[in-house]
């Protein structure tokens, strides 16, 4: 299993996105990434950190989770990411190729096209 613990859930994945994460590690759970307060302390981004950490934790014991997607604020990302890899979980980033188009308006249209997942 692939918890993917962003802002992006399945469903708003590419078709080639979905196709790479159910071949690589079979079912994948969301978990909605964390509104992280601007003004918050180291302390509670660690605390934060930590009660996710405990909730995949939770999920492995029933199910065994391949990879955690994660993507989102940096601050708790490496936080997070920190004590996964501490406990031997696999977490991967996607990757993608940025493609701008620039309107005739001089506006910017940038679409976000999947390549891989990669390891942190």
């Amino acid at each position: 299993m692939l918890i993917n613990l962003s802002n992006h859930p399945l469903s708003q994945w590419s078709e080639r996105q979905r196709e790479a994460a159910h071949a690589q590690f079979g079912k994948v759970r969301d978990i909605p990434f964390p509104a992280i307060d601007p003004y918050a302390t180291e302390q509670e981004i660690q605390n934060l950190a930590k009660e996710y950490f405990t909730q995949i934790e939770k999920m492995h014991q029933h199910e065994r989770v391949k990879a955690v997607h994660l993507m989102g604020e940096f601050s708790f990302s490496f936080a997070l990411v920190d004590l996964l890899k501490k406990s031997g979980f696999r977490v991967v980033v996607s990757t993608s190729e940025r493609n701008v188009t620039v309107l005739e308006n001089g506006e910017k249209q940038v679409k976000f096209n999947f390549v891989k997942f990669r390891n942190y």
